[in-house]
């Protein structure tokens, strides 16, 4: 055995010992993340300013109610307190200092929410100019997705007050349908405001709005322009996935490593939104094939979308629709103004429901957004004709708990049930009857509309001075 000097022994167990050390620590951190640039589709540059109007604790006595969630109630009570829904059932006990309402003879919903509004961007009024010029599209690029319909919504619009009077207290507000990519939606609180940041629905997950059809191809193609075919619509929206992706890694590549930030592209920052999960797909598709054809698009991508809108013959893959949780956002009886409507039933809603889908009816239109409770007890009717036993208590459900969910909010809005957001109605009788109104509005807890009240019947600028508005001088 070969002999070691004691100082060079020493020295190699020294070194052994430090490159031991060396071997077990962890590689060097990266540079600190707060010197880094964050990941610009994780933020909001243009955040909430929403804040409650002034309210007080109210007791609603003796309603016939529905709560959005199946239940049907009559001779309810409903507490609403600190802008929440505390309490729901008969007799309820009536705390000191609530004012009470008395709604023997009324019947009492969640607030409405349209999934599909375009108030705001297609904003009032309008003259024959304004019809070339309109806000609710870019048309400049068949990827629009750097654009946020939240820069186009005029707060003044009187479509608001309009909807708010039948009984709507959230709504998406949506880009138009021309380009493939239409751009960012918005969610408001359908409050009266000066700002649109004052109407936003705080923490509410963005949309992106996407659009397949005539509506694409037409509006480009009669330009000989690319997309003027179906094929090359697809063909689009491949492309533009694949870049995201690319986009998106580069991201998470910067997130984990460090390093220079990645070049910002704000069409890629909406697109990379949606593969995380953070922004939700509301897409235009009539016709089933094509519906069809998106969801394997969806698959290969790696994105989910979350309701296809209009979805005209979504009762033709309902069984599909339900197997990936996609929600079906319809008319009531829209048929015949295009080709692609032309396979239109008055079922479609019922049906969808029947075999369990998440169906919505949705406005498009301001003046059905102002009627949304009759769209539906249109569609309850036409499923009844068609042998299908459709309640009050379930009907209510496709204009409040499930456009709720297709948002991403029914933890907080779209049923009365305890904890969450106090957006009431009270109608004057059965809300789906074309005699029936929305007698008393409450958004969190704060009375909004009062239809007996003229101080509380509120009208955008345009209105005021007008010789008569329900009343008003």
């Amino acid at each position: 055995m070969r002999m070691v000097s004691r100082p060079l022994a020493c020295a190699a167990l020294a070194l052994a010992a430090l490159l031991g050390a060396c071997a077990s620590a962890a590689p060097p951190a990266p540079a600190a993340s707060a010197a880094r640039e964050p990941l610009p589709y994780k933020l909001d540059p243009y955040p909430s300013t929403y804040k409650p109007l002034p309210r007080v604790d109210t007791l609603i006595v003796g309603a016939v109610l529905l709560d959005g969630a199946g239940r049907r109630l009559d001779g309810a009570d409903l507490l609403l307190k600190d802008g929440k829904v505390v309490a729901v059932g008969p007799n309820l006990a009536r705390p000191a200092g609530v004012a009470v309402i008395d709604a023997h003879g009324r019947w009492v919903t969640p607030g409405v929410v349209d999934i599909h509004s375009h108030d705001g961007d297609f904003a009032m009024p309008m003259t024959a100019n304004d019809l070339q010029t309109l806000d609710v599209s870019e048309i400049s690029d068949p990827n629009d997705a750097n654009v946020w319909a939240e820069h186009s919504v005029s707060p003044q619009d009187p479509d608001f007050s309009r909807a708010l009077a039948g009984g709507v207290t959230t709504l998406q507000v949506l880009p138009g349908s021309d380009p493939l990519f239409g751009g960012r939606s918005v969610v408001l609180k359908d409050v009266p405001a000066n700002t649109v940041q004052a109407m936003k629905f705080p923490g509410a997950p963005y949309g992106l709005k996407m659009a397949c059809g005539e509506n694409p191809k037409g509006t480009f193609g009669a330009k000989g322009r690319f997309p003027n075919s179906r094929m090359g619509e697809m063909a689009g929206y491949r492309e533009a996935w694949l870049k995201a992706r690319d986009y998106k890694a580069k991201w998470d590549k910067y997130e984990r490593d460090g390093g220079d930030p990645p070049a910002r592209d704000l069409k890629m920052d909406t697109l990379a939104g949606v593969l995380d999960g953070d922004i939700r797909v509301h897409m235009h598709c009539y016709k089933a094939e094509e519906m069809a054809q998106v969801i394997d698009l969806s698959h290969e991508m790696g994105y989910r979308v979350t309701a296809f809108h209009h979805a005209v013959e979504a009762y033709k893959i309902a069984p599909l629709l339900r197997r990936e949780g996609i929600c079906a956002v319809v008319w009531a009886d829209w048929w015949g103004f295009k080709m692609e409507a032309l396979d239109a039933i008055r079922e479609n809603a019922a049906f969808l429901d029947a075999q369990g889908v998440c169906v919505t009816l949705h406005s498009d239109s301001p003046m059905v957004g102002q009627r949304l409770t009759v769209e539906a007890g249109k569609a309850m009717a036409a499923g009844r004709r068609a042998g299908l036993d459709i309640p009050p208590e379930r009907a209510i459900e496709w204009v409040t708990l499930n456009p709720a969910r297709g948002l991403g909010l029914d933890g907080q809005i779209g049923s009365l049930e305890p904890g969450k957001d106090a957006d009431v109605v009270i109608w004057s009788g059965d809300p789906f009857s074309v005699y029936s109104k929305a007698d008393q509005v409450f958004i969190d807890g704060a009375l909004v509309f009062d239809r007996s009240d003229p101080a509380r019947r509120p009208v955008s600028d345009f209105e005021l001075g007008q010789p008569v508005l329900e009343g008003r001088p």
